[in-house]
């Protein structure tokens, strides 16, 4: 019988608690959930009014992988679900507004991806992100130093950016704008790739050309189309052990000289908040939201 659990005034089933879900490290199911439980408080105001994208792997990373964008079978009548506008047409997407929904999309063992926008207006982004992605045998630490040209630029034009792990092997930048669509805020990313490839030609790349791709940093501004998504912060990832896409200081990206300084797990994230609280917070103040130039 898979155990029945009460989440504020919600009951919730949940199951296969002692499922290793990370070979490499024996991390269970159940370890899964209590992770979502503890670290919920930071992890919620990233992902509400956000519709949801589930990248699940019920039998770990080497299991089934797969995407799910429109609401899941069985999903309960009280979990918020929302009509979002796609090209091919609208299509129901799930909103994880509480404690009580968190819990039971975790149980159904997923990253969290979400996109720039809020439900009440996609056609607006509110958010830019750059995902740095190394080639080996570039690393995290090059992803640092883009990083950190990255957010002096953005400064020259009055936005502030904030960086996370993704949990793999790279970096993400994300900084909070208004006033502008997902189409003008991807072209003023995709400008500044393409400046950071000109400043750093033996680093950088702003295509996805695999053949150039070996010890470079792939600056994927792409990710600002509204149709995209990004790992969400805090999300656990599929990978050999239980990584999360943790918010760091840029004192943390500045001094990184080696890859494992930022490679962060479960167990790692609680007492991180317990130090700096939310390293992303300014991300969700109205007031620090920037207008493009």
């Amino acid at each position: 019988m898979a155990p029945i659990t009460e989440v504020e005034g919600r009951r919730l089933t949940l199951s296969n608690l002692d499922k290793v879900l990370y070979p490499a490290t024996g991390f269970t199911k159940a370890e899964v959930l209590h992770y979502y439980a503890t670290i919920a408080e930071v992890l919620l105001p990233h992902l509400r009014d956000r519709p949801l994208s589930f990248l699940r792997y019920p039998d770990g990373p080497d299991g089934q992988v797969f995407f799910v964008k429109n609401v899941p079978p069985g999903t309960p009548a009280w979990v918020t679900t929302a009509e979002v506008p796609r090209s091919e047409g609208p299509a129901r997407m799930v909103l994880v507004q509480d404690l009580a929904s968190l819990m039971w999309a975790a149980n159904l063992v997923t990253e969290f991806h979400t996109p720039q926008w809020l439900i009440e207006d996609p056609g607006e982004a509110d958010r830019l992100v750059f995902d740095l992605d190394p080639g080996p045998p570039a690393t995290v630490v090059d992803c640092c130093g883009v990083a950190l040209w990255l957010r002096d630029r953005l400064a020259a034009d009055g936005i502030e950016a904030y960086a996370k792990t993704s949990g793999s092997k790279g970096l993400h930048l994300l900084a909070a704008v208004r006033g502008s669509s997902s189409e003008r805020t991807s072209e003023y990313a995709k400008s500044l790739a393409v400046e950071a490839e000109k400043a750093m030609p033996r680093l950088v790349l702003h295509r996805m050309t695999r053949s150039l791709r070996p010890g470079k940093v792939f600056v994927d501004w792409s990710q600002n189309a509204a149709r995209k998504t990004t790992a969400t912060p805090y999300t656990l990832r599929a990978r050999e052990a239980p990584t999360v896409s943790a918010p760091v200081s840029w004192e943390e990206v500045a001094e990184c000289r080696e890859a494992g300084r930022l490679e962060f797990r479960a167990e790692d994230i609680a007492p991180r908040v317990r130090d700096f609280g939310d390293l992303l917070a300014p991300l969700l103040d109205p007031g620090r939201a920037a207008q493009l130039p």
